[in-house]
């Protein structure tokens, strides 16, 4: 049975009381001063965590507004660098940096383990080989890799040289990669031969030979050869294209201290998408993702350093989720993190959702965290954990990009481990790409509430808004539905998006509709727990079109540029209805050229299209054929309305058809959100 170690926050509230005399009664005190008192609070974590950097910053905070806050400014710090000054304590205390299993080793129950002192000298022989390619600050590496352990290493080896990191999992397909990384030209290219998944080989040499075609700016293609020792691309490799191997750069043995760099060097590159135009390129700092991401995994996972709690981290993800860049940061804090590649659900024709917790099992693991889907998906399939596998060290269980079904909890109580005779910890949490953090989480010193998340996370100024009144203010909401708003800034909130010189692309992703204050996009309501001195959130699903499926979140425009590249289809529309308890449904509407029926040939092909363009996680749950798509005066297609329309909306509430180039064409969607209420 496994048990609990002090929690992080009360070691964090005891530094504050001995080096600071701050003491909070409640939870909801304390977040009240982190986010009231922003340049105190940030400056605590700074030093509760022992940052490190060779000048000191002149301010915590140098201008308190969004966007263009400037934080820690004249200080240098590294990712790689936080992440391998652990190295030689870990190390001489017999701790592994990465636990790992892909589907074939975890079928013969083995785990392979990347020690830290490997980490530090496989890292520092990318680097070097990475140098030797011309790579410097600012220059973009990109990837094509599922979660390995080399992942990890080649993107600490990016950002020890101040290199410019992006990735996209080998599950998309050819437009949805190269609508990202066209954006970003990158000088490198990091890509594998193909992936295993479900029990199937997928072979990517066709689609690395098209991005390198299509990526001119690419020079160098490093190659990781997972399929097969063969590694040969299908094609002869475009001549202004030199092959390097990524095994041979991993057995070199070399030294390489990562380079200090501004706060606010460029780490990586992420894409979020909106309703419209291309996928958002998204720029984090090293310095903002570092701090946002000790605080959250410290401070309110309760992840802490294995050396003195033990702990290790696993969460499930493909590199395609920012979930895979959160688990990656557990070597922030010289924490084990034990790392999966292959399907959650076992072979695609004889589904096993113990999958993951046979590895968990087999690692160790003490918090596990996954999609909200994944859960789902367990309790529906008739899994106990507790009977699966010996989780003994299981403590804590996590679980975002979607809301949580409240039946999910209380399987999780019943089927999981107890943890000193109490119910598992089970801390749901709600953040985004956007700003590679969260903003709602928990807290192991605070009550479970079913269908709840525990707390607004410290430092994230986090309220429920009404709509804006006429000077674009929203009124702050409790017990209520509102826009999930941020109303003061975090170290990790976008440096800027990749190309957006003027900043206006930017502003119209979060600061549109309420000037200054961060709009996330998410109904969410914030729930009073006067007695406990906390206040819960409930996350009631997006409040914009863009569509999130099982936590990857994909632009409603990549999909149209799939799906009508088909010869068939004039217009399409995509909603992604979210609820909450209940699994998402994503239909999409498609209007024919004349002579041509949506019989199920063509529904099958627009389903293979979406699922080979961009991935298996966005094909449609049900395709209609319908006459015309509802658009605005400006041509603009009309997704929230119909969004909320079918989501149970009165027409009158969200249509204005004198806005509509179109008005008759809602008709059939009114109709068709009548007979869903009728049947639901």
């Amino acid at each position: 049975m496994a048990t609990l170690p002090e929690p992080q926050i009360t070691r964090y509230q005891r530094f504050l009381r001995e080096s600071q005399g701050l003491r909070f009664d409640t939870y909801d005190a304390l977040w009240r001063w982190s986010v009231s008192d922003l340049e105190a609070f940030w400056r605590s974590v700074w030093q509760f965590f022992d940052l490190q950097s060779p000048t000191p910053y002149t301010r915590v905070l140098g201008d308190d507004r969004m966007p263009g806050a400037r934080w820690f400014e004249g200080a240098q710090v590294n990712y790689a660098q936080q992440v391998l000054r652990h190295v030689d304590s870990l190390q001489a205390a017999g701790h592994a940096a990465i636990l790992f299993a892909d589907e074939p080793m975890l079928a013969q129950g083995r785990v392979d383990a990347l020690s830290w002192a490997d980490l530090r000298r496989q890292v520092a022989a990318c680097a070097v080989a990475l140098r030797g390619l011309g790579v410097k600050r600012g220059d973009r590496v990109c990837a094509y890799l599922p979660n390995r352990p080399e992942t990890a290493v080649v993107f600490l080896a990016c950002a020890s040289l101040g290199a410019i990191w992006s990735i996209c999992s080998p599950d998309m397909g050819p437009v949805a990669v190269l609508d990202r990384f066209r954006q970003i030209e990158p000088k490198v290219l990091i890509a594998c031969d193909g992936y295993r998944y479900g029990g199937v080989a997928h072979d990517r040499r066709a689609v690395v030979q098209e991005l390198i075609e299509q990526l001119p700016s690419v020079a160098h293609l490093v190659l990781q050869p997972l399929l097969g020792e063969d590694s040969d691309l299908a094609a002869p490799v475009h001549p202004r294209c030199a092959i390097h191997s990524l095994p041979q750069w991993l057995r070199g043995d070399a030294t390489f201290e990562p380079e200090w760099l501004p706060f606010d060097h460029p780490l990586w590159v992420v894409y979020s998408s909106g309703t419209t135009g291309l996928p958002k390129p998204i720029v984090h700092g090293h310095g903002g993702v570092m701090i946002e991401g000790l605080k959250l995994a410290t401070l309110h996972n309760n992840i802490g350093p294995t050396i003195a709690t033990g702990d290790r981290y696993h969460w499930y993800s493909s590199t395609g989720w920012i979930m895979w860049n959160s688990q990656v940061g557990g070597l922030l804090g010289g924490t084990t993190i034990c790392v999966f590649d292959g399907s959650p659900g076992g072979p695609s024709k004889v589904p096993d959702w113990t999958t993951l917790w046979r590895f968990a099992a087999l690692t160790k693991t003490t918090f596990f965290g996954a999609g909200a889907a994944f859960y789902a998906s367990c309790l529906k399939a008739g899994v106990s954990p507790k009977d699966a596998a010996d989780l003994g060290s299981l403590r804590a269980l996590g679980s975002t990009g979607s809301p949580l079904a409240n039946e999910c909890y209380r399987w999780a109580w019943d089927h999981c481990p107890k943890v000193d005779g109490r119910d598992i910890w089970l801390t749901p949490m709600s953040g985004g790409t956007d700003f590679a953090g969260a903003f709602i989480a928990g807290l192991p010193t605070l009550p479970m509430v079913e269908g709840e998340m525990q707390c607004r996370c410290l430092g994230s100024a986090v309220e429920a808004w009404s709509e804006p009144d006429a000077a674009g203010r929203g009124r702050s909401l409790i017990d209520e539905v509102g826009e999930l708003v941020c109303t003061r800034p975090m170290p990790s909130m976008p440096l800027y998006l990749w190309g957006d010189t003027d900043g206006q692309r930017l502003h119209d992703s979060y600061f549109d509709m309420y000037p200054g204050i961060w709009r996330h996009g998410d109904w969410i309501r914030i729930v009073p727990h006067p007695d406990s001195g906390a206040s819960g959130a409930i996350i009631y699903g997006r409040s914009d079109a863009t569509i999130n499926r099982h936590g990857v979140r994909m632009g409603t425009s990549e999909l149209y540029r799939a799906v009508e590249a088909l010869p068939e289809v004039l217009d399409s529309l995509v909603v992604d209805l979210e609820y909450l308890g209940r699994e998402s449904w994503m239909p999409l509407f498609v209007v024919l050229r004349e002579g041509h029926v949506l019989d199920a040939a063509l529904t099958q092909r627009i389903k293979v299209v979406v699922r080979n363009a961009l991935s298996p996680r966005h094909v449609p749950n049900d395709v209609f054929q319908v006459a015309a798509i509802p658009r605005t005066l400006s041509g603009k297609k009309m997704e929230l309305p119909v969004k909320k329309l079918l989501m149970g909306a009165e027409p009158a509430s969200v249509l204005k058809r004198d806005a509509m180039a179109n008005a008759d064409s809602v008709d059939w969607f009114i109709a068709l959100a009548r007979e869903r209420a009728r049947r639901s």
